[in-house]
């Protein structure tokens, strides 16, 4: 295998495929990327045998051919290479070495066979529709922030996407929570999504999608199954398994009786949250909320840091409560509703408090209270 790339071009495609291997790896080949030259393209694989990029970029060939090279080594050269150069590579060198010239640096990697690499096939994928990439973005982003790290609920570590059923017709949703909080965001269903079943996408793939589709404006390809999903979009494909696990019935959760509404600037509500939360214990970060007829007094304090409070305007005629919440999950919330206003609907102190754009009901979130 030999073949000719620019320098800006190679470090963009490996940014993306090295992000899947990890630092550490009990098998060695799994530290590799698979690099295979041919009719004027060269195709990147990584694969954590979870999660799988392929990437194909546009390249000058010689001899068609393949290899695996360490994916860190290779990044870390091709990026500390001058803006600009010719970057060659040749997989057939000297004791099974791969040799990555550029002007006048030279540098010899360890190669594993080829044979070695993980088949990349995933079988059969029955259901295919696709998403405008601004609409998975915005399915990502306001809804991520909510899955779980608790590696005990694995079911939790990911994305619940699935179609739902309701008065209004059918909406594709997603759903994360981590017991704390919880994030629905829908929109309407895709043309080929009615029939899917509901799947769990994992953590670390909606992380690598979300970064890999940051630019892009071309419609993003889905395809799934029971235990697979694909995302292609431009030159990259992305595969991954799904969370084998019953993701919990998030509309039992949900409340439907809180009877209390609250309208708030949403900029100036979050930035108070933050100048308020200064004072809360970095344990906790418990703020309190108290209401009374169209006004809020933000309010935290420990024993280190003292106290502090913050009077803002409010839409409330309800009568008064106080509740508290953990600031940063308020603030997660807040940065992503898209109108000027944030509605909160409560019950009492004890009970789930929801939380909306007041001008868009495509997200919903659910937060439990504190005890402060």
């Amino acid at each position: 295998m030999k073949l000719t790339i620019e320098r800006g071009a190679l470090l963009k495609s490996l940014g993306h495929v090295q992000n899947v291997v990890e630092r550490r790896n009990t098998i060695p080949i799994l530290s590799n990327v698979l690099l295979e030259a041919g009719s004027n393209a060269l195709g990147l694989t990584a694969t954590d045998m979870d999660l799988t990029i392929i990437e194909r970029v546009p390249v000058s060939v010689g001899t068609g051919g393949a290899a695996t090279v360490p994916a860190h080594t290779l990044y870390d050269i091709v990026r500390k290479l001058p803006e600009g150069s010719q970057v060659e590579i040749d997989g057939g060198g000297e004791g099974g070495q791969a040799t990555v010239r550029a002007g006048r640096s030279k540098f010899n990697l360890p190669t594993l066979p080829r044979e070695d690499f993980p088949a990349t096939a995933g079988g059969e994928l029955p259901h295919r529709f696709s998403l405008p990439a601004k609409d998975l973005r915005s399915l990502i982003d306001r809804s991520r922030f909510a899955i779980s790290t608790e590696e005990t609920r694995y079911y939790l570590n990911g994305i619940y996407l699935h179609v739902a059923e309701d008065k209004g017709g059918g909406h594709l949703r997603a759903v994360a929570t981590d017991g704390h909080r919880l994030a629905r965001v829908e929109m309407e269903v895709p043309k080929g999504a009615g029939g899917m079943p509901g799947v769990i996408v994992p953590r670390k793939t909606v992380g690598e999608l979300r970064k890999l589709i940051e630019e892009t404006e071309e419609p993003i390809e889905i395809a799934l199954s029971d235990t697979r999903i694909r995302f292609a979009f431009d030159s990259v494909t992305l595969s991954s398994k799904l969370i084998d696990g019953n993701f919990p019935d998030y509309q039992r959760v949900i409340p439907v009786g809180n009877d209390k509404s609250m309208t708030v600037d949403r900029r100036m509500f979050a930035e108070a949250v933050d100048r308020v939360s200064t004072i809360a214990s970095e344990k906790s970060r418990a703020v309190k909320l108290s209401l009374k007829k169209n006004s809020m007094v933000l309010s935290a304090s420990s024993p280190e840091n003292g106290s502090a409070s913050e009077e803002l305007e409010v839409g409330y005629g309800g009568s008064p409560i106080e509740i508290g919440f953990n600031a940063r999950y308020l603030l997660d919330i807040t940065a992503q509703l898209q109108g000027t206003e944030a509605e909160f609907k409560l019950a009492d102190a004890a009970s789930p408090t929801l939380l909306g754009d007041a001008a868009d009901s495509t997200a919903l979130y659910v937060l439990m209270p504190m005890r402060v």
